[in-house]
């Protein structure tokens, strides 16, 4: 990429390994820009104490005593770097300008940008991919509803956020493995076998007939969820039986098993639903896609204890739990076994994570789980950095913020919850209504229209959601969750879509196109191709989608690729709005210009797949 030769020629030149380099908000600005003069000339002092003896090269490169300004140190760095494109016989650099108190602004040549055109048709789907991670493992945990429970709104940051984060380490070349964490393991489900086997319909035979003829099982198991704490407020013994049925769960008594195994199974009925409606899936390696619940490690946690005693980590607390104490009082401690020696989250998470260690040995383990928990991950990675597992950098926690309700929390013990389903159904019924009043045939939609209004209003939900930075707290808002308008989802599909048209009306093929444009663009470089301004900003844009790419991944931030995407969505409808392209009267610029359409909508393309986001050809 042209951002690490860049960079790379920087810290030739001034010695300096931490080389800031943006991409500047105002195109007039350059391509790339750099505030190095300026932090260098701020440490003068420094950098010339450590400059001794053989390591002299900048005392010789930049006489700092001499050297009034920053923006006199950046008129050295620049000529030093002109001259160096000029020895190397390179092409890539048009020019290069001071600007301000000392900002050194880079500005590409034609024949890098005709070269990134072509380079686009080249790569197509794999344009803006790279092999930056080759060799090296992450397992990105992300979703992991709980069995028995709704699945909510406050599930979906999980499920689109992880896995844009997993498409996006894919694309920089990572072996990524997709687990999805369920919760199926936990005193909670010491009250729901208590809550099938005593409330409801009264008995266990009539809840599990009511369950299993239900459309919507989980709805039935909630409904007793919510039951159980309502009666739990009135009667607090409900909440020490609810305790001795998990023990006999975890002892492995023959009906709280039974009980427990049909609410998986229903569970899940209505998790594929939904996975199939976003269009999510996880590793084959995981229970063959279902993921690996908190219930698969039930008898891998005793060797965890085990290690932490061996260790001297694990202490007696009050009442005979067993807890990890921190040193310094670094974190509150974390309990790892009750005092009637039942597991908690702690004891499963550890054993799960020894256990990714062992076989799959990753460089980095990602939780995309809500903020809510930040405090239990950092005693987590704490306790597992003591054990010598994992070091810092190696466990990360993507910690996205609530969706809640304008006045109170979501809470599925209260019964106050938005159900996914429910809100991807919607979103799908108001874009393929949208779709129905703009082609004013409303009774002959047909059956292609209807996934395509489903595609578009899934769309809307998911980029609704990853446009934000992940850290945000969501207020919910039936308005704002189906927005298909301005900085959209379905903006930026029917921009790709507006792309596919152009080449339809023309009826033009892929490898033609490509044949036609390579042949002005291997001419001189396209130095023949007059570019105005808005087809210049036009592949500007295309130049920084590898470094998008890279940038997104490596911070966890999907919405900054939203970012450069509704950035380039907007510049190719102004670019389409201004000029003509199938009726350009000279050749090359009609040839030019559709390749410039093309090349903007796979990158569209490309960048609304990392989502997990649809391009439809037509809408």
């Amino acid at each position: 990429m042209i951002r690490e030769k860049i960079i790379k020629a920087l810290q030739e030149i001034t010695g300096q390994q931490n080389v800031d380099l943006e991409v500047p908000e105002v195109s007039e600005h350059g391509d790339y820009s750099t505030n190095v003069a300026m932090v260098m000339f701020g440490n003068r002092d420094e950098i010339l104490r450590q400059d001794q003896g053989d390591k002299s090269d900048l005392r010789i490169l930049f006489d700092f005593s001499n050297t009034k300004s920053p923006r006199e140190l950046a008129e050295k760095i620049r000529e030093k770097i002109l001259k160096q494109v000029k020895d190397d016989g390179s092409d890539w650099l048009e020019r290069i300008e001071v600007a301000g108190p000392g900002f050194i602004n880079f500005y590409l040549s034609k024949k890098v940008l005709v070269r990134c055109i072509t380079d686009i048709h080249k790569d197509a789907d794999r344009y803006g991919y790279s092999d930056l991670g080759k060799g090296r493992t992450v397992i990105v945990e992300y979703s992991s509803p709980n069995i028995a429970k709704p699945f909510t709104v406050g599930h979906l940051r999980s499920t689109v956020i992880g896995d844009a984060i997993a498409n996006l380490y894919e694309a920089i070349g990572w072996t990524v493995l997709r687990d999805n964490h369920l919760g199926d393991w936990g005193t909670q489900f010491g009250k729901q076998v208590y809550a099938i086997k005593n409330l409801g319909e009264g008995t266990k035979e009539k809840n599990i007939e009511k369950i299993n003829n239900s459309e919507n099982p989980v709805r039935e198991l909630v409904a007793l969820y919510v039951e159980f704490h309502q009666k739990a407020e009135e009667d607090t013994s409900l909440e020490e039986k609810a305790r001795e049925w998990f023990k006999k769960l975890e002892e492995g008594d023959s009906e709280a098993r039974d009980i427990w195994q049909m609410c998986i199974d229903w569970s899940w009925k209505e998790f594929e639903r939904i996975y199939n409606l976003l269009g999510v899936s996880f590793s084959k390696e995981f229970n063959g896609g279902k993921g690996l619940g908190e219930s698969f490690f039930e008898d891998k946690m005793r060797s965890v204890v085990e290690e932490l005693q061996t260790k001297k980590l694990l202490k007696e607390g009050e009442g005979g739990a067993k807890l990890v104490f921190f040193d310094n009082e670094k974190y509150p401690p974390a309990m790892i076994l009750k005092s009637d020696g039942t597991t908690l989250y702690h004891t499963r998470d550890l054993a799960t994570d020894k256990y990714r260690k062992e076989k799959y040995n990753p460089d980095m383990i990602i939780n995309e789980v809500g903020s809510e928990q930040i405090l239990y991950f950092r005693q987590l990675y704490e306790i597992e950095e003591t054990l010598g597992w994992f070091t810092k950098g190696q466990r990360v926690h993507v910690a996205h913020g609530l969706v809640r309700f304008k006045d109170k929390k979501m809470s599925t013990r209260k019964g106050n919850v938005v159900w996914l389903e429910e809100i991807l159904k919607r979103a799908g019924e108001k874009a393929t209504e949208k779709m129905e009043k703009a082609k004013k045939h409303s009774k002959n939609i047909g059956t292609d229209e209807t996934q395509l209004g489903m595609d578009i209003g899934v769309g809307a939900i998911k980029y609704n959601d990853l446009k934000r930075d992940p850290k945000s707290e969501i207020i919910f808002d039936w308005d704002e969750i189906l927005n298909m308008e301005g900085n959209s989802g379905p903006y930026l599909q029917y921009t790709y879509a507006r792309t596919r048209s152009v080449l339809r009306k023309l009826q033009v093929t892929g490898d033609k196109l490509k044949e036609r444009f390579f042949a002005i663009a291997q001419n001189d470089g396209g130095d023949e191709l007059s570019i105005n301004d808005k087809e210049s900003a036009l592949i500007r844009a295309f130049i920084h989608f590898p470094e998008v790419v890279q940038s997104a991944a490596e911070n966890y931030s999907p919405n900054l690729l939203c970012n450069y995407l509704y950035d380039l969505a907007q510049r190719y409808n102004t670019f389409y709005n201004a000029h003509r392209i199938i009726n350009a009267d000279d050749e090359k610029v009609r040839v030019f210009r559709i390749a410039l359409s093309e090349a903007a909508g796979q990158i569209l393309k490309n960048g609304l797949n990392l989502l997990g986001i649809k391009a439809p050809e037509r809408m």
